[in-house]
């Protein structure tokens, strides 16, 4: 007879593949969880949907794959959509009968209806992308809603990477995840070390009630310190690949070939020089054999410029880091997870760039499900701005119009003190005073630009700029009769768990003037 089991369920809904890993309550080791006809490999389920109307058959993981060259396909299969469920600024495929959300909803919904009965499920650990972390989230809590569990529980994804592995609480982590459609990097400070805590999940979900939106838990976080990434990953480098081979490529079915050479050129086994063959449809459905070295490899990532891509977001990511007095001489380690990090060129040029920092490699697709499995909810972990906030005010010497900052990228939210600045009157008698804020675009836009229907990457960036939110600016009116060069006016400006910016205002007497929403930081 089965043993049944009772514990944790880790679900890390990926944009390429899916983990499913499961911790029994009596145990400390965890296993990966098996289901007939959805995971390809123990725990791990491809991240795709096949939906069909009018006849509803439904399919997810490997089933939904093998369904991938049937008619219809660019209406029924879906895959490539964890990426846009909380993201307004993608582009959505109009052709796909179900919406990206719909796709995340119906792939949850039948992977948790597969999920084996000899687990036992009590708690629920949900992984989610750092970026569009607000968004992601609303989905999930609304899914959950639906989610016969007692406790739901939510980390995200590079604190889960970080945790992933066996490092001391307190440790200072460069986390590299390169997915199938992502880059991530972050430097992440674990919490605890020297008799305190260590980081835990945040809490959606308690005894059955919904509790996302009302816990007065106390914050205990794991501070990311600072990040970066751009939507590039392993998808694109089997597009190059093929690329190299076949300029006009119309079958699908090459890039999974692709995929399967970029694996085994990726193993630390295989020699310099020596040519492997693939086969490749050419122009009339014909099939042709072509070689593929480590060397042709390296030489196509370089062509397409991977490492100058890398090298501008490490700079960037250091760059932050520096800002919160971080250095590379304080990592105390660097994770590597996802595919792409296991191919040699990747580690070479990590190991040349921070030559003195240990390198841990654990299983790059399950590392983020068993470190989600490591944290235990009950609190809450901040969230980070991906933008800088900043006011927009006057230099009365240069009689010019500058932005000073009031919240700057990598900072933690929702604040827990205020921001104060005091304003003076740059005429006399100014009684009117305007609020306007701008917000900082990334300090470099990663450029993807196409040629043949290709992505690559550009090799220059674009500097910051700061951009006016476009809202109609709040005017403060003063009864004190101001005069240039006077303190006047006290702003306090906080961001509240809602993601809101407030200001509070005061005159210069600490009469109080009135508190506003200058509106959402999303």
């Amino acid at each position: 007879m089965e043993k049944n089991l009772s514990g944790t369920l880790a679900i890390d809904l990926g944009n390429t593949n899916t983990v499913v890993a499961f911790q029994d309550q009596k145990d400390i080791n965890s296993v990966l969880v098996e289901i007939p006809n959805i995971t390809s490999s123990p725990g791990v389920i491809p991240t795709a949907v096949w939906f069909e109307e009018p006849s509803k058959i439904l399919k997810i993981g490997i089933g939904a794959l093998k369904m991938k060259d049937n008619s219809n396909s660019d209406l029924f299969f879906h895959s490539n959509f964890k990426r846009l469920i909380g993201n307004p600024n993608e582009k959505i495929n109009q052709k796909n009968i179900l919406s990206p959300t719909e796709c995340g909803e119906k792939f949850f919904k039948l992977l948790w209806a597969k999920i084996p009965q000899k687990y036992a499920i009590k708690r629920l650990v949900l992984t989610a992308p750092i970026d569009t972390y607000k968004g992601y989230r609303e989905w999930l809590v609304n899914l959950c809603g639906e989610i016969s569990v007692d406790e739901v529980a939510l980390v995200d994804e590079p604190t889960a990477a970080s945790l992933g592995i066996n490092v001391p609480f307190g440790s200072k982590i460069m986390t590299l995840d390169i997915g199938g459609s992502t880059i991530d990097m972050n430097i992440v400070r674990i919490e605890g070390g020297e008799g305190k805590s260590g980081p835990i999940a945040e809490l959606l979900k308690f005894k059955g009630n919904d509790v996302s939106s009302i816990s007065k838990q106390k914050i205990r976080c794991a501070e990311i310190i600072s990040k970066t990434g751009s939507k590039i990953g392993g998808k694109d480098i089997d597009q190059w690949i093929v690329d190299y081979f076949i300029p006009d490529n119309k079958y699908a079915i090459n890039l999974l070939k692709a995929e399967e050479i970029k694996c085994k050129l990726s193993s630390s086994s295989i020699k310099y020089e020596t040519k492997y063959a693939t086969k490749l449809l050419t122009e009339g459905y014909q099939e042709k054999e072509f070689y593929l070295s480590k060397e042709i490899f390296e030489k196509i990532i370089i062509e397409n410029n991977l490492l100058n891509h890398l090298n501008s977001l490490l700079k960037d990511l250091l760059n932050e880091a520096r800002g919160k007095f971080c250095t590379v001489d304080d990592l105390n380690f660097i994770i590597l997870v996802g595919g792409g990090t296991q191919i040699p060129l990747i580690k070479e040029w990590l190991t040349k760039k921070i030559p003195k920092i240990p390198i841990k490699s654990p299983p790059p697709i399950e590392s983020i499900a068993l470190g989600a499995l490591a944290m235990t909810p009950g609190v809450k972990i901040k969230d980070i701005l991906n933008k800088g906030l900043s006011i927009r005010l006057l230099n009365k010497r240069e009689q010019k119009h500058f932005w000073h900052p009031i919240f700057c990228k990598g900072q933690t939210w929702p604040t827990e003190t205020p921001y104060k600045l005091i304003l003076q009157a740059s005429k006399s008698n100014q009684k009117i005073f305007e609020i306007i804020i701008g917000e900082t675009k990334k300090e470099r836009e990663y450029d993807v630009i196409f040629e043949n229907g290709l992505p690559k990457l550009s090799e220059f960036q674009s500097e910051e700029k700061i951009i006016n939110w476009g809202k109609k600016p709040l005017r403060i009116e003063i009864k004190n009769k101001p005069n240039i060069g006077e303190d006047n006016l006290k702003l306090f400006f906080k961001i509240t768990k809602k993601a809101d910016l407030l200001v509070t205002c005061f005159d210069i007497k600490d009469e109080f003037l009135g508190e506003y929403n200058l509106g959402n930081i999303f």
